[in-house]
């Protein structure tokens, strides 16, 4: 494993650390599991419990191929309708506490993770994923062709970031994240953010509680969907400390 430093468009450098070829394949064997049993399903159902291969002798070529196609269409797009659901996770990656990110700071997109996707071919599928096993180990930032091209890497989430105990935030086990975007800011941005908030409560300097409500939107692109400054400042501190410490 080697570490990932990202750098966002706001000069802000965030530290991590990139997935370990065990982990990667991990999830892909995970992944490839759930495609199997989903295939298996089909079978059973269609073609064993149903007996649909016997309209087959009724119909052409083109409609048997139709057939097939739509039955395992959900296999081929597996991965890329879960990495955009799951921004950046597929369930395997998910199992492995690993995730997709881009390399410039943004949230990867729908682009991307199609980017990533159509390079499987090459990557994995085509050559059985020697291609992918060799760019992975060589590349400075453990990157696939398809993540070269997307400008994307695979993180691990196991590993937590050592953050000082100043900016440490009570979180439950069942914390459900509301601004991703937290992941922009670092851990000096946090500390300053939680001690000039606690200052300026104690002060009840609701001018400088509303300006740093403002700093955060701009550097971030975050819109503070509560209406509240107060609770948006606590909800980013507790965003920050899930995504670094608890995933």
């Amino acid at each position: 494993m080697s570490e990932l430093s990202i750098n966002t468009t706001q000069n802000v450098k965030i530290n991590f650390i990139s997935a370990s070829v065990g982990e990667r394949i991990l999830a892909y064997f995970v992944d490839l599991l759930i495609k199997i049993a989903y295939g298996i399903v089909i079978w059973l159902v269609f073609f064993y419990l149903f007996r649909i291969d016997r309209l087959f002798a009724e119909l052409d070529r083109w409609s048997v191929m139709s057939i097939f196609f739509l039955f395992y269409l959900p296999i081929m797009i597996y991965s890329i309708t879960l990495e955009s659901i799951f921004e950046g996770q597929t369930i395997g990656k998910k199992i492995s506490k690993i995730k997709v990110v881009k390399i410039d700071g943004y949230q990867a997109g729908f682009g991307d993770y199609l980017m990533r996707w159509f390079f499987r071919l090459v990557d994995i599928t085509i050559f059985y994923g020697i291609i992918a096993l060799i760019s992975v180990i060589s590349s400075k930032k453990s990157q696939r062709l398809g993540d070269m091209v997307a400008g994307t890497a695979v993180i691990t989430l196991k590993n937590k970031i050592n953050i000082s105990n100043t900016i440490l935030e009570e979180i439950g086990e069942a914390y459900v994240p509301t601004y991703p975007l937290v992941i922009k800011l670092s851990d000096n941005d946090m500390r300053i953010i939680k001690e000039t908030y606690l200052k300026a409560d104690a002060k009840q300097d609701l001018e400088t509680i509303q300006k740093l409500v403002s700093k955060i939107e701009n550097v971030t692109g975050i819109k503070n969907q509560s209406g509240n400054s107060h609770d948006f400042i606590r909800v980013v501190l507790k965003d920050y400390n899930f995504y670094t410490q608890n995933m």
